[in-house]
């Protein structure tokens, strides 16, 4: 395992203050806020520390993002338990920081069990040998950075990311808003089902809300474009290993009202759906004034 992937699990394994209060510590990913992807981990981490004994496993979350965190003050979380069932347990999550609430996520665990199965079929898309990864493109255009992020944004990364015809985030055109990207933990990862399921709550957020500025040619990078999560679901259908190859297949059907939503589904390599997520969020751009 990777230095840069040590740190992420530690910093998504919340600490317990108490058996309903937990504490998270941030990292500065070069965004103009906190990495919602981050706190979204770690609220999953909270709530997994209040199960019942017994074998659970995360099914799905459901998150609405109320305020911009900072990346220089630590997190509070505040879980409650609102059932716990033979087979099912649900939880709420506040998580908070300076005393004011950012995010409140709806979280439900189930006891792993045989069902009737049918699945999506997965894209038939190019596998991820030969594709840059997202740090190795942005070390190629290094420059073209600002010089205060330069550095955040040129740095080991604990996810590797290669995108399929990626986006010139400098000077977009208009594509369809669909996106396709392989992943990957950079390094070799325990069989411990909590943390993959973290690590994917945190890795879901990237390179999903912007697939709906595609057909715009629009990107995050641009002055006047401001984006922001409004609310995430992840919903877990199989089990899976974040340091195994997972293809993210997105699509962003609908945008209007200055909110882009956006789709995803992730499948490994042996074409199974393991999970899908969905997200809306603010994109709202406005004409830089000429300087």
């Amino acid at each position: 395992m990777s230095e840069v992937l040590q740190e992420l699990t530690a910093l998504l394994r919340t600490e317990a203050m108490d058996e309903n209060r937990f504490r998270g510590e941030t990292q500065d990913l070069g965004f103009r806020a906190l990495f919602g992807g981050q706190v979204m981990g770690q609220s999953l981490s909270a709530a997994m520390q209040t199960l019942p004994e017994g074998d659970w496993q995360a099914h799905s979350f459901h998150v609405y993002f109320m305020l911009a965190g900072t990346v220089t003050d630590h997190l509070e979380f505040e879980v409650d338990r609102l059932r716990d069932g033979r087979s099912f347990a649900t939880r709420q999550v506040k998580a908070m920081q300076n005393g004011r609430t950012i995010l409140t996520m709806i979280c439900s665990f189930q006891h792993p069990e045989e069902g009737l199965e049918h699945q999506a079929p997965m894209p038939d898309i190019k596998g991820p040998e030969g594709i840059h990864s997202q740090l190795e493109l942005a070390r190629m255009f290094r420059d073209y950075f600002p010089e205060k992020v330069r550095d955040i944004y040129t740095a080991d990364k604990p996810i590797e990311i290669r995108v399929l015809d990626p986006v010139n985030i400098f000077a977009p055109t208009k594509k369809e808003p669909i996106k396709y990207l392989w992943m990957r933990a950079d390094g070799e990862l325990p069989a411990d089902y909590d943390l993959n399921a973290m690590l994917l709550a945190y890795a879901s957020d990237f390179n999903l809300l912007p697939t709906s500025l595609h057909p715009h040619a629009k990107s995050y990078g641009q002055k006047g474009m401001q984006m922001a999560s409004l609310d995430h679901s992840v919903w877990f259908h199989r089990p899976f290993r974040m340091d195994e190859w997972l293809l993210y297949a997105i699509d962003s059907p609908n945008a209007g009202g200055g909110r882009g939503f956006c789709r995803g589904q992730i499948f490994n390599q042996k074409g199974e759906l393991v999970a899908s997520v969905a997200q809306e969020g603010l994109i709202r751009y406005r004409e830089p004034e000429n300087n």
